[in-house]
């Protein structure tokens, strides 16, 4: 699993200054933590969210990183993704500086709701802050790298309201899978990292 610096290593710089200000402009974090393991190893791990059920979401029950659209107040993306994970989860990154960014994405094309999100790192070492969902959050996960390499895990998701099948990571909850726009992303860092991984 990569450290610290090498993950900083492969990532994009980060933003200071304010983003172009469209109602479609988002960011996310993706947080990281190194988890000592009962083996006496490291277990490195990426927080995600299950989004709560509702009918007036798009993106209702789907895994997703923490985050949100930006909003005029924000200095910068980076300041948007940090405030979105406090009031969903309850994680205060505002302190912690950025390993940098992943490349911007559009998503929202299964549902047509396009939207360009930044992907924002973070890295918390050993840290394990406790958590609290929202009511924008059915549930908080941390996912080993590990399990998100998994080729037993990798399988194609059916996503009903678009009638096809979309590659997909299949978690320990039968209704928790990684799909889409955040699957894009784990792509995006998997590949800097040059590991093995679903090709989309």
């Amino acid at each position: 699993m990569p450290t610290r610096s090498q993950l900083a290593r492969v990532l994009n710089p980060t933003d200071t200054e304010h983003p172009n200000q469209t109602p479609t402009t988002a960011a996310v974090s993706v947080v990281a933590r190194d988890k000592p393991t009962q083996h006496g190893d490291r277990s490195l791990e990426i927080l995600f969210i299950q989004r709560a059920s509702s009918p007036r979401d798009p993106w209702s029950g789907q895994m997703a990183f923490p985050g949100g659209r930006y909003e005029p107040p924000d200095m910068s993306l980076t300041q948007t993704a940090r405030r979105e994970t406090l009031e969903e989860v309850g994680l205060d990154l505002f302190s912690i500086d950025p390993l940098g960014t992943l490349n911007e994405l559009d998503g929202g094309r299964a549902t047509n709701r396009l939207v360009s999100v930044r992907p924002v790192v973070f890295w918390l070492g050993s840290q394990s802050p406790k958590l609290k969902a929202n009511y924008e959050v059915a549930d908080i996960v941390w996912v080993p790298v590990s399990d998100l390499l998994d080729p037993n895990r990798h399988i194609q998701y059916h996503y009903p309201p678009a009638g096809t099948h979309f590659p997909g990571i299949q978690l320990n909850q039968a209704n928790q899978v990684i799909w889409g726009l955040t699957l894009r992303m784990l792509s995006d860092l998997f590949n800097r990292l040059e590991y093995d991984f679903i090709t989309l």
